[in-house]
């Protein structure tokens, strides 16, 4: 029984580490906190993957941090929380997109007291969505819920980025991409990872899943119109009704 609880122990630790989404790594220049994966919110194993235990972890030291974020997103009140407990400690957190901060990933990017982007990564932003079942009313409250839960995620952005709340609203209707230099053009990060700071750059480019849909069609080959034909004699119905008019006329 002994070796079993021992076994079983070993196998808890592994889907632990497994599951977090988050590593720390100290050194002499201060904590590195690597974001890499999907964002959850599983409770396996008394919270031992939630941002309760990111929490305890996040202040088990003091310091200025560093914050590598390379995710599509996933749960977003997740990553409402961490964006949160970010916001609120106390040292400089300094948020690098070496990759991809999309959908909920991109809220916990807004925690940054500096936000910088390699200059190969991406940002994507886009309307909440869930899965739900039941009856008229369920759905209904749960349209609700998704355009409260959009409301919270504006906030973020919008006090990052000063644009107007319509703006950024639009732009998670279309399900918008950001280039690193647009990020930086539009307020959602500060620079660019290593490029010279008076460096010319060329403008930032953005898109979204509309356009890019609309675009694919438009360039679909278009098929040509084939006249109707009789199946049995090959002839145009066209021709047919011709011959069919002058019978009639005799």
């Amino acid at each position: 029984m002994a070796a079993e609880k021992s076994d079983f122990s070993t196998y808890q630790n592994l889907c632990r580490e497994r599951h977090k989404f988050w590593n720390w790594v100290k050194n002499e220049a201060g904590r590195t906190l690597y974001f890499d994966g999907y964002i959850a919110q599983d409770s396996w194993f008394e919270d031992d993957i939630t941002p309760k235990k990111f929490k305890d972890e996040l202040h088990s030291s003091a310091g200025d941090i560093a914050v590598w974020l390379n995710s599509p997103g996933g749960d977003v009140f997740a990553a409402s929380q961490i964006y949160t407990l970010l916001k609120e400690y106390e040292g400089k957190v300094t948020v690098k997109i070496d990759g991809l901060a999309a959908s909920a990933a991109s809220v916990i990017a807004m925690a940054g007291d500096e936000i910088v982007m390699s200059p190969v990564a991406m940002m994507m932003i886009h309307n909440p969505a869930t899965a739900i079942f039941g009856e008229a009313a369920d759905l209904q409250t749960a349209i609700k819920m998704l355009g409260e839960v959009k409301e919270s995620l504006v906030n973020a952005y919008e006090q990052r980025t000063h644009l107007p709340r319509s703006k950024i609203s639009a732009m998670m209707d279309a399900e918008t991409w950001f280039s690193a230099k647009k990020a930086v053009e539009l307020g959602f990060a500060d620079k660019i990872l290593y490029a010279p700071e008076a460096q010319e750059a060329p403008e930032g480019f953005l898109f979204d899943r509309l356009t890019i849909t609309n675009a694919l069609i438009r360039k679909m080959p278009k098929a040509k119109a084939e006249p109707e034909t009789d199946v049995q004699t090959g002839k145009s119905q066209q021709e047919l009704l011709t011959r069919l008019q002058l019978l009639n006329k005799r």
